[in-house]
C-alpha cells in the first residue's frame, strides 16, 4: 500500500479486527465495515481489495453521505440521456466503473429507501439498469460498505431494508475506537511526528516530551486516528524549540478572541482543557479504577492540559489552576511531568 495509506496499530482489539479483515479479503462476498468517524473504515475497505483476488481491477469509492438522495441513484447506477433535467449525456454509473472490481460504499446509512430497493437488485442478481433505460446490464463488482451507525437500529426504525441489511453482512468488521487501542496512542503518534519532521525538512525526529505523552494518552479522542494525526502534525509544525516537542494543542479553535466568546472571557480567563471538558473521563476503561487511581488520573490530565494550554509556563499555570507556584512544581514532580529539581 501507498504510504499514506499504512495501516498501523499493535492492539490486540484492532489486530482482531484487522486479522477478521484479511481472512474475508479472498472471498467473493459483501464485507460490512462499522466503526466511528476516524477509524480507519477507508483503509481496511482498501486492504479487503488489495488482498482480494480482484486486486488489478478498480476499486471504486462512493461516498453516500457526500450527494443529496435525487442523485444518489444516477450515481450509483449511470442514466441515459434525457433521463432527467441536465442529463445531456450518458453516463456510466459507479457499478459499471467498477466491473471486476470493487465497489466501496461509505456512510451506506445514507442511502434512500428506494436505493437500497435497487443495490439489493444489484447485489442479488449482479445487474444493474440505467436510470433512463429499460435494459439491464450485467455487473461483477463485490460490495465493501461501511457506516458508523449501528444498521439494526435503523432496521427497527424502518430506515434501512432487513433484507439489504441480510445480503451485505456476509462479514462485519467493527473497529475498536482510539480509546480502546490505549497502546497505540503512542506508536501512531510516532508515525505521524517522523512523517511530518521529514516533510518539514528537519534532519532529527526527537519524539515527545513527557507533558506532551501525558496530555496525548489521557484524552479521549472523539475524534479518533483522525484527530490525532490531525493534533501531531500541528503539534510538530509549530514546534521550534530544540529537544523533544512538548506543547499539544488538542482545540484550535479554543481562544478567548473566539467570535461568540463570553464577554467575560479575556486573555485573563481561565482556559478550558479540552482533554477535560471536550470528553468526560472514564478512568474504569482501563487501568485500575479504583478511587485514589482515577483521582490521580484524573489530577495528572489536568495538570498536562493546563500545562500545554499556557505553553508550558508554570507560573502562569499556576494562577489559572489557584494554586502557588511551589503547589504546582509538587503536583508536578509527583505525576512525573517534570523532573526532580
Amino acid at each position: 500500500m501507498e504510504r499514506a495509506s499504512q495501516v498501523i496499530g499493535q492492539s490486540g482489539a484492532f489486530l482482531d479486527a484487522l486479522e477478521r479483515a484479511s481472512r474475508a479479503a479472498p472471498l467473493d462476498r459483501p464485507v460490512l465495515v462499522i466503526g466511528e468517524r476516524g477509524t480507519g473504515k477507508e483503509l481496511v475497505a482498501e486492504r479487503l481489495h488489495r488482498l482480494s483476488n480482484r486486486w488489478d481491477h478498480p476499486l471504486v469509492v462512493m461516498n453516500c453521505a457526500a450527494l443529496p438522495e435525487t442523485l444518489i441513484e444516477a450515481e450509483l447506477f449511470g442514466h441515459e440521456a434525457g433521463a432527467f433535467t441536465g442529463a445531456t449525456k450518458a453516463r456510466a454509473g459507479r457499478f459499471e466503473e467498477a466491473d471486476g472490481g470493487t465497489l466501496f460504499l461509505d456512510e451506506l446509512g445514507n442511502l434512500s429507501m428506494a436505493a437500497q430497493e435497487r443495490l439489493l437488485r444489484a447485489v442479488e442478481y449482479g445487474e444493474v439498469t440505467r436510470i433512463g433505460s429499460s435494459r439491464p446490464l450485467r455487473v461483477d463488482v463485490r460490495i465493501v460498505a461501511a457506516t458508523n451507525e449501528h444498521l439494526p437500529d435503523k432496521v427497527d426504525a424502518h430506515e434501512f431494508r432487513a433484507d439489504l441489511l441480510d445480503r451485505l453482512s456476509f462479514e462485519v468488521v467493527t473497529l475498536p475506537p482510539l480509546r480502546a487501542r490505549a497502546s497505540d496512542i503512542m506508536v501512531l503518534a510516532d508515525h505521524f511526528g517522523r512523517r511530518m519532521a521529514s516533510e518539514l525538512g528537519r534532519e532529527r525526529w526527537e519524539g515527545f516530551g513527557a507533558a506532551a505523552v501525558g496530555l496525548l494518552t489521557a484524552y479521549r479522542w472523539p475524534g479518533n486516528v483522525r484527530e490525532l494525526r490531525n493534533v501531531v502534525e500541528r503539534a510538530v509544525y509549530r514546534w521550534e524549540e530544540p529537544g523533544p516537542i512538548d506543547a499539544i494543542e488538542i482545540d484550535p479553535f479554543l481562544s478567548p478572541y473566539r467570535p461568540g466568546a463570553s464577554a467575560l472571557e479575556g486573555p485573563s480567563a481561565r482556559p478550558v482543557v479540552p482533554s477535560i471538558e471536550s470528553e468526560p473521563l472514564v478512568a474504569c476503561e482501563t487501568g485500575a479504577s479504583d478511587f485514589k487511581s482515577r483521582v490521580a488520573t484524573f489530577e495528572r490530565e489536568l495538570l498536562a492540559g493546563a500545562l500545554a494550554e499556557h505553553r508550558f509556563n508554570q507560573r502562569t499555570t499556576a494562577e489559572a489552576l489557584g494554586l502557588s507556584y511551589d503547589q504546582l512544581r509538587h503536583a508536578l514532580r509527583r505525576h512525573d511531568l517534570i523532573k526532580a529539581g
